[in-house]
């Protein structure tokens, strides 16, 4: 072998190690994925009835507690238990007769002193004639005047008396002083009962219409306020805030009620405020004492931001997140806040605004900064998901 031609195997050696190499990185490099599809919704502005659904319990409208305010014994019940009373009503009957008596005496000594005022009126009239011709003296004048305006203070005290006696043997007559439905009675014919004592013959609780108190956080109470101040939330033209409720057994209850009051203190163990709402109760289906669900209608925000729930998730702080479409259809977490829930939907209060993407389907296989293939998916009208939410 000559000696040039040794550069030249040398040179196509490296030529062909060049090239197995180059294959070899060819088959290592992986493959270009394309974009993942994901399924993304536009935000848009709409209006939306806001609600605050909230746990309660049931309080009597009026309630009254039936005693004596005088001293006898029961000769007659004039009800049914468990019945409906009106005002007025005549419950029971009190033995009147030592009442009856000290009125028929009280009267008897006002016509007592009517007629002595007669007597001292007539005499005082003779003595102001006499008086100016001095037959008689003008102490006996004197004590003329002072015996006739004896007589008319003897006379409204006798009638002081006669009210008196007469209060009391009405007393006799126990009457309703509420309408409403009676309880079981108390005391029974024949028992005695005393004027003052704590212990009640029966209680009448007006039934319709009736209270319902919830506890509003005051975090939430804060919250109204603020959207209303800022215009956020329209108010019913009325200014009332309806009331819908949920009874204990899951069923809706057909009649609606309207928000009343909301206690100025905040309990400092619950942190939340007393709301009162004042519901119809025409049929006594809700009695004192049960357990409902009632729901606030707050009012209307027309600019409201809807997202569906199952694009929400939660990181180890609880905080709420969305991955974001960028307008590169790259994609970004960010982090949101959010209110009530309806429907399928989250109301967002803060993090997001009308016309960007969020991915709805699809975020398992996404990372920060991924680029996307983003598809649109419908959005839940607002009408649509009110409805869903009314009927949790």
């Amino acid at each position: 072998m000559t000696p040039h031609h040794f550069p030249l195997r040398s040179l196509l050696a490296s030529a062909v190690a060049m090239l197995a190499l180059a294959g070899c990185e060819r088959k290592n490099a992986a493959p270009k994925l394309p974009p993942q599809s994901v399924g993304v919704l536009t935000l848009h502005a709409q209006p939306v009835v806001v609600h605050t659904s909230l746990p309660g319990r049931t309080d009597a409208f009026e309630i009254a507690q039936v005693r004596p305010q005088v001293t006898g014994v029961i000769e007659k019940r004039l009800f049914q238990e468990g019945s409906d009373v009106t005002v007025g009503q005549q419950l029971y009957q009190i033995d009147a007769s030592r009442y009856q008596a000290v009125y028929d005496q009280a009267r008897g000594q006002l016509a007592e002193a009517e007629a002595g005022e007669v007597t001292a009126r007539a005499k005082l009239e003779r003595y102001r004639a006499l008086v100016r011709e001095h037959a008689v003296s003008k102490q006996e004048y004197d004590d003329a005047v002072a015996a006739e305006k004896q007589a008319q203070g003897q006379i409204l005290s006798a009638k002081g008396q006669v009210e008196a006696a007469q209060v009391n043997l009405g007393y006799t007559k126990m009457y309703a002083p509420i309408s409403g439905r009676i309880s079981r009675t108390l005391v029974t014919v024949g028992a005695l009962v005393t004027a003052n004592q704590t212990d009640n013959t029966a209680i009448i609780t007006r039934l319709d219409p009736i209270y319902v108190d919830v506890n509003l956080p005051a975090i939430t109470l804060l919250r109204l306020k603020r959207e209303l101040a800022e215009g956020r939330i329209e108010r019913q033209a009325n200014g009332e805030v309806p009331v819908t409720l949920t009874l204990e057994d899951g069923s809706g209850y057909e009649h609606k009620g309207h928000m009343a009051l909301s206690e100025v203190n905040v309990d400092t163990s619950t942190a939340s405020v007393i709301v009162r709402a004042i519901m119809p109760n025409p049929d006594k289906l809700l009695l004192p004492g049960m357990y409902v669900h009632a729901e606030l209608e707050e009012g209307t925000d027309p600019n409201s931001i809807l997202v569906p729930q199952q694009a929400v998730s939660h990181n180890t702080h609880g905080d709420a997140e969305v991955w974001i479409v960028k307008d590169d259809d790259t994609v970004e977490r960010r982090q949101i806040q959010t209110g009530a829930a309806i429907g399928p939907n989250w109301l967002v209060t803060g993090g997001l605004k009308a016309g960007e993407r969020i991915v709805v389907v699809g975020v398992q296989k996404i990372k920060p900064g991924a680029k996307v293939k983003p598809q649109e998916i419908p959005a839940t009208p607002a009408s649509d998901a009110a409805s869903q939410n009314k009927g949790q």
